[in-house]
């Protein structure tokens, strides 16, 4: 009942997007295919002399160039009818490909003088060469872009600390930005079905992390994420042609600390469960009061962010006090187009509502790679470590794999392998045991997921996926009178994609 009642709010949405896009005005220029559309007759056969060539960043009117238009614009008649057998004979995926060059000519990065497709959550870098989904606008001086992903999931988890759940899950998000004077400034929102599966989320064994009534730890069950997951602004000034400087302020919002997060990384992005490293990686992709700034220069990026360490509280409609007790600092370098590297630390003051007394410094290190390949094939992979260190507590390390491969826009393969140690699995069991004075004992865990997706275009710009997964765990025998020998989990879900 609730993925019907998901898809029968979402639907409308698109509906009315399509409506709007028939009432808008003639001076609203459209998405990236409405921005490669050829020029007219008359300018195609103009004389040579009369149509000089220009650089791609010269403009004609009030209407930028890109190198795709200027290709069109600037061609004698002997050219014309070259390009004319060209775009005859042109694969679907290198137009696609000239289509989202040419959008990533309009849409520039919010942070620096780059591809909007560089930009991932909050001030996260991906690699150039991932696809930036969206329905892109521009208006009057704004450029504006909406997408969406809706799971409908039902999710079983087997053995004795397992459970079944139906459940929505996803996000609705919207950017807008505009040119002022030698800068960018930019407006994120993003918000999450989550809260509506109810406070202790859905089961997910061996995750940790947060509280559903703010008495007791969600333990082998995934948080439901807030309603507001991000609401944050940005501006960024040019310093040259490839540096700038930038400030970054959220409420909620991301600081500089770890990987892009898991739903928007190309490798996970698919992938319906959070992976159990989400608390050593990018746990921090919502928090209430951030402020980071920051220096580009090329492909290289240093910032440090002052924000709030206390994790969302089990209340989560709501936009909580704002603080600044914590920081952190992130270097990222991109050395080519499909390579992201990041390393960084932080320290969170506090971070887990039912151990105020514990203080958490925290390292990441993770490389993204995303490779086009074919026609309308791609493949992206991140590998990421994590290590908290809890004061007082356990030292404890999370090492991530997930690996995403696309086959002409339809067919999606991914798997994610996950090594961690916990400290928290038998929190519940101890707790109930006379007090030992110690640390919690820690138990270093396996998962892996693997599973796929099969997409069918429902409308324009939306997509209804049907798709499964499978999870196997390799568990020390001390935890298995608690998991069983082989808790094998599935889950299985319809995703609708608006891109």
């Amino acid at each position: 009942m609730r993925l019907v009642f998901a898809v029968s709010c979402f639907l409308p949405l698109t509906f009315a997007y399509a409506s709007a896009q028939e009432a808008m005005p003639k001076d609203m220029h459209h998405d990236h295919h409405e921005h490669a559309a050829p020029a007219s007759p008359k300018k195609e056969s103009a004389p040579e002399s009369k149509q000089p060539k220009k650089p791609a960043d010269e403009k004609s009117g009030d209407k930028k160039t890109t190198p795709h238009s200027n290709h069109i614009h600037g061609r004698t008649k002997s050219s014309t009818a070259k390009h004319q057998g060209h775009k005859a004979g042109m694969h679907e995926g290198h137009r696609e490909a000239m289509q989202q060059g040419h959008m990533a000519h309009q849409m520039k990065g919010f942070l620096g003088p780059y591809p909007m497709n560089r930009e991932a959550s909050g001030t996260s870098w991906l690699p150039d060469t991932t696809p930036h989904e969206g329905i892109h606008q521009t208006y009057g001086d704004w450029m504006l872009m909406e997408h969406a992903l809706i799971n409908g999931v039902y999710d079983h988890q087997g053995g004795p600390r397992g459970g079944d759940k139906a459940f929505v899950g996803g996000m609705v998000m919207g950017m807008a930005e505009r040119i002022v004077g030698d800068g960018t400034l930019g407006f994120r929102a993003m918000l999450s079905p989550d809260p509506f599966m109810g406070a202790n989320g859905y089961p997910l064994l061996l995750a940790t992390g947060e509280t559903a009534d703010g008495r007791t730890p969600l333990i082998d069950r995934q948080h439901p994420h807030d309603l507001f997951m991000e609401l944050a602004g940005s501006y960024s000034h040019k310093l040259s042609p490839t540096s700038s400087v930038f400030v970054y302020a959220g409420l909620p919002g991301e600081p500089a600390l770890g990987p892009a997060a898991f739903m928007h990384r190309t490798s996970g992005v698919d992938i319906p469960e959070a992976p159990i490293t989400h608390h050593w990686l990018d746990s921090t992709h919502i928090t209430f009061g951030v402020v980071t700034a920051g220096l580009i220069l090329d492909n290289w990026k240093i910032e440090a962010s002052a924000f709030r360490g206390r994790e969302p509280d089990q209340h989560r409609f709501d936009i909580e006090e704002p603080k600044l007790d914590s920081y952190s600092a992130r270097l990222t370098w991109n050395p080519i187009r499909e390579l992201s590297l990041q390393v960084s630390a932080g320290h969170l003051h506090s971070p887990e509502q039912l151990l105020p007394e514990v203080n958490e410094d925290r390292i990441t290190a993770s490389a993204t790679y995303t490779q086009p390949f074919g026609q309308n094939n791609l493949w992206s992979t991140t590998f990421a470590w994590g290590r908290k260190m809890n004061h007082p507590g356990n030292t404890l390390d999370g090492f991530l794999l997930e690996s995403e491969v696309i086959f002409n826009r339809t067919y999606t393969l991914f798997m994610r392998a996950e090594r961690v140690a916990e400290d928290e699995l038998l929190e519940n069991v101890i707790a109930g045991m006379p007090e030992t004075g110690g640390p919690l004992p820690v138990f270093t865990v396996n998962k892996v997921s693997i599973g796929g997706i099969y997409d069918v275009p429902v409308a324009d710009h939306l997509k209804l996926g049907i798709g499964g997964l499978v999870s196997k765990y390799a568990l020390p025998s001390a935890l298995k009178p608690f998991y069983g020998s082989d808790p094998t989990s599935f889950m299985v879900f319809l995703r609708l994609k608006l891109s």
